[in-house]
C-alpha cells in the first residue's frame, strides 16, 4: 500500500522539485557590446566576467553572457530571455548608452536589479519607480564635465567647439558641457553631432574649424571617436583637443596613432593606476583588477571598460551576504533584497573609484573616481588627481 501510494506520488514530487528555484545558485545574465560600434569597450568587459568570482557567501554563481551587437532591439531581445527562460536573479548591461536605455523598462517590469556599465546619466536620473532597480558602474557624463571644464578654464580657453555621438552619449555630454561652460565663461561656438558608424565627418569640421575655437571637445566612444581627432588633424587644427573617458582604452591609441598626441581627457584612475600616489584610496582596488585581467589576457591587456565589469561584480560580491538574509536565488523576494543591497553600498572600493549609494545616487562616486590624463607619446601619463 505504502509502495503505490509513493509511487502515485512521485510525478508529483518530480514535478515540485524541478519548479523550486536552485538555492544553491546565484544566476546573472550579462548583456554586451561585443561586436559592432561598441565592441572595443564591450570585449574587454566580456574578457572580465571569466575573472569573476564562481562562488559568494556559499552560492554558487552562474553568469549567462549574451551579445546585443551595440544594437538596442537586440539589447531588449536578450534581456528579456535572460529573465523569462534564464531566470537571472541579476542583469549586468549593456556597455553604451542606447541599449541599457533600452533594457530600463524590461528589467523595471521583471523588478529584476541591472547594472549597467555605460556612462550616460540618464540610465540612473531622473530617479523614478523604473530607474530604483537600476545602477551603473561608470562616472556619471556630469562627474567628467567638471573636470574638463575646470581644466580649460585653467589653462586660458575661452572659446570650444562641441562634436559628439548623435545619440544619449553625445546628449548627455552637451547638456552637462553646456550648463557648466556657461557657468565659467567658456562660449561654446559650434555644436555637431555624427553617428557611431559614420566614416566621414568633414562637413561637420569644416564648420568646427571656420569658427576657430581654442579647444574643441569631441564626446564619443571607442574607436569611433578617433574619426573626428583625426579629421581635425588632417585639416590643420592647432588648438586644444580633448576626448572624453569613453576612449580610454588602448584600442583608441591604436586606432587614433599620432593624431592622438596631446590630447586631454578625463579618466577613472584605473586608467593610469600605476601612476598615483601610493595613498590615493583607489590605488590598491585598481591595481588588483590590472593584475588579475593581465595575468589572464597579457600585459599592457587592462582596460578601463573591463573595470567597469570589474566592479558590477563587486557589487554584486558586496551585496549577496546582505540578499541572503532576507531571501534565496531564484525568487522575486531575493532579486528585491539584491536591490536594496546594492542600493547601500557603502564605503566600497573598486577599480574607478569609492561607491557610496543611496536612494537618489545609483552610481555613488565622488572626486576620488576621475583624474585629468594626456596622451603623451602614444601612452597615458597622468597630470592631475585634483579636479
Amino acid at each position: 500500500m505504502k509502495k503505490r501510494f509513493f509511487l502515485a506520488a512521485l510525478p508529483a514530487l518530480m514535478s515540485l522539485l524541478l519548479s523550486t528555484p536552485a538555492w544553491s545558485q546565484i544566476k546573472v545574465g550579462v548583456n554586451v557590446s561585443a561586436t559592432g560600434a561598441g565592441a572595443s569597450l564591450g570585449i574587454p568587459e566580456k574578457n572580465t566576467f571569466a575573472l569573476l568570482p564562481k562562488e559568494i557567501a556559499g552560492k554558487k554563481v552562474e553568469y549567462i553572457i549574451l551579445d546585443d551587437a551595440s544594437d538596442t532591439t537586440t539589447a531588449v531581445k536578450n534581456a528579456r530571455k535572460l529573465i523569462s527562460e534564464d531566470k537571472v536573479d541579476l542583469l549586468i548591461g549593456s556597455t553604451i548608452a542606447p541599449p541599457s536605455l533600452a533594457m530600463i523598462d524590461v528589467a523595471a517590469e521583471s523588478e529584476t536589479p541591472m547594472i549597467s556599465m555605460a556612462a550616460s546619466a540618464s540610465i540612473i536620473a531622473p530617479m523614478d519607480a523604473k530607474r530604483s532597480w537600476i545602477f551603473k558602474t561608470p562616472q556619471n557624463d556630469s562627474h567628467m564635465s567638471t573636470a574638463i571644464i575646470s581644466h580649460m578654464a585653467d589653462t586660458g580657453i575661452k572659446t570650444v567647439a562641441f562634436i559628439g555621438f548623435n545619440d544619449a552619449y553625445g546628449e548627455g555630454w552637451y547638456k552637462e558641457f553646456s550648463k557648466l561652460a556657461e557657468l565659467k565663461k567658456i562660449k561654446i561656438l559650434a555644436n555637431e553631432r555624427f553617428a557611431r558608424p559614420d566614416t566621414s565627418v568633414t562637413g561637420q569640421v569644416l564648420k568646427i574649424m571656420a569658427s576657430n575655437p581654442d579647444a574643441v571637445l569631441i564626446a564619443g566612444a571607442g574607436t569611433p571617436a578617433a574619426l573626428p581627432q583625426k579629421t581635425l588633424k588632417e585639416r590643420g587644427y592647432k588648438g586644444k583637443i580633448y576626448q572624453t573617458h569613453g576612449v580610454a582604452n588602448n584600442d583608441f591609441l591604436r586606432v587614433c596613432g599620432k593624431d592622438c598626441e596631446g590630447t586631454f581627457l578625463p579618466a577613472g584612475p584605473l586608467l593610469v593606476a600605476t601612476q598615483l600616489a601610493a595613498d590615493n584610496p583607489v590605488k590598491v582596488s585598481a591595481l588588483k583588477y590590472t593584475a588579475a585581467y593581465e595575468k589572464a589576457y597579457g600585459a599592457g591587456s587592462v582596460s578601463t571598460f573591463g573595470g567597469h565589469a570589474w566592479d558590477a561584480g563587486m557589487l554584486l560580491d558586496n551585496a549577496v551576504p546582505m540578499a541572503l538574509k532576507k531571501a534565496q536565488p531564484g525568487s522575486k523576494e531575493f532579486r528585491a533584497a539584491l536591490r536594496t543591497a546594492i542600493e547601500n553600498t557603502s564605503n566600497l572600493a573598486v577599480s574607478h573609484g569609492i561607491i557610496n549609494m543611496n536612494a537618489n545616487d545609483h552610481v555613488g562616486f565622488d572626486q576620488r573616481s576621475r583624474v585629468m590624463v594626456q596622451i603623451v607619446g602614444g601612452k597615458w601619463k597622468l597630470i592631475s588627481s585634483g579636479y
